[in-house]
């Protein structure tokens, strides 16, 4: 978190024992196991769908007012400080001021836990700023720095109150939900879910740097890198947009990922896939060119599909293999994807010796 210019708005006190991460709707388990391996000391508390409470570990680890663990699938990190419950919504805003007393905040963030759910964010944000003291309410999306109040909407009655210190970009968005929107010319979905990955994890893209995906049709994400100013390959047997395809610094290998030559990926900076298979899969059509063929991009950039939230489980192991290739992971999954997970890998600084392919020594050789 850079240096802010002026001094801190104070914490609330108490601080709150439990943290409250809110996720997709179904990640609930997948949460809970990277918390058994991140956060062992914590024990989870109450929970619905799509948000989790964790009694913070009797360690004597008190987290940071900025706390956000690598939990991969939590979208938003809140201490929590309690409910409120009332028969209408300003009587629920007036509960929260109630539990937060006089503490003084920066920004108020409000989202549904449920995002089915047609409660009024708004009007609530509204409400709560009003009934707090905020006499502006600034833009939703916080600055580095703020001190947040957070109310998840369980329903209309009762809500979830707490706070936490925006830093990460994730952290500066209600709810951790990425802000951007997807127009009606930007071919598909991946191009929002690019755009997310790079805003997540500060990726700077250069004009004149050469990309090439892998799964591209119908060319969503390569929609993105090319409106960056990139020279932009495709890799799939399908055809992509003719939106796409017709663009000047675009080409495309009709092909699979395993049938391109991999003297063809040398030169290339950046490596991405989105690819509808099995992430082991995924996994590697990345190795088959990083390792084997010696790609060496400055940055991956990889989608790996969980076919069921139980494969979350894998999620250290496949850190650690791209580790292995010399680059630094880091994964999170985006609130504009599905049962999946992205991971940006950049080149480590320090030289790592790659593992190389064993020789095969033929009969008479």
């Amino acid at each position: 978190m850079p240096a802010p210019t002026t001094p801190l708005t104070p914490a609330p006190s108490p601080r709150g024992d439990f943290l409250l991460f809110s996720c997709q709707g179904g990640a609930e388990s997948a949460l809970t196991l990277r918390q058994a391996e991140v956060l062992p000391g914590f024990t989870r508390g109450a929970w619905r769908r799509g948000a989790m409470t964790f009694r913070i570990g009797p360690d004597g680890f008190d987290p940071p007012d900025d706390f956000f663990p690598d939990l991969v699938f939590a979208r938003a990190a809140v201490r929590s400080l309690g409910q409120v419950t009332g028969d209408s919504a300003r009587a629920c805003a007036a509960g929260v001021r109630r539990l937060v007393a006089d503490t003084a905040w920066d920004n108020v963030h409000v989202w549904a836990r449920d995002p089915r759910s047609d409660l009024p964010v708004a009007l609530v944000r509204e409400m709560v700023a009003e009934a707090c003291g905020l006499l502006s309410l600034p833009d939703p999306v916080a600055r580095p720095g703020d001190l947040v109040l957070d109310c998840v909407l369980d329903s209309a009655e009762r809500w979830w109150v707490g706070w936490h210190r925006a830093a990460t970009p994730a952290s500066t968005w209600p709810g951790g939900l990425y802000p951007g929107s997807l127009g009606d010319d930007k071919v598909s979905r991946a191009w929002l879910k690019l755009g997310e990955a790079l805003a997540t994890f500060e990726v700077t893209l250069e004009p004149g740097e050469r990309a090439i995906e892998l799964g591209a049709a119908p060319g969503g994400a390569c929609l993105r890198l090319l409106e960056a100013g990139l020279d932009v390959i495709g890799v799939d047997a399908a055809l992509v947009d003719e939106r796409v395809a017709r663009h000047p610094r675009f080409a495309q290998w009709r092909m699979r990922a395993r049938e391109v030559q991999l003297r063809r990926f040398k030169g290339c900076d950046w490596l991405l896939a989105d690819m509808n298979i099995d992430p082991t899969s995924t996994m590697a059509a990345l190795a088959r060119i990083v390792v084997e063929g010696r790609g060496r991009p400055k940055g991956i950039i990889a989608t790996l599909k969980l076919p069921d939230w139980s494969r979350a489980v894998a999620i250290t192991g496949w850190l650690a293999e791209i580790r292995s290739w010399g680059y630094e992971p880091r994964a999170r999954q985006l609130s504009t994807g599905g049962r999946e997970i992205c991971v940006v890998a950049m080149r480590a600084r320090r030289v790592v010796s790659l593992p190389r392919r064993r020789a095969i020594r033929r009969p008479g050789a």
